[in-house]
């Protein structure tokens, strides 16, 4: 699987739940913290998935 359609999952992930938390009137500076908090646990494991193993 490549790095791109993995973050590409997570972004749309992250969107759906920041909305659904929008919908259900959570305070806007609670979600951000939760999609940056979102964001780095996906770059992190996109990276450790998709990583090239040394030979």
């Amino acid at each position: 699987m490549s790095f791109g359609i993995y973050v590409a999952g997570y972004g749309i992930m992250i969107i759906g739940l920041a909305l659904g938390s929008y919908y259900l009137h959570v305070a806007p500076h609670w979600i951000a913290v939760g999609a940056v908090v979102l964001i780095g646990i996906g770059i992190l494991s996109g990276v450790a998935k998709t990583r090239q193993r040394d030979q």
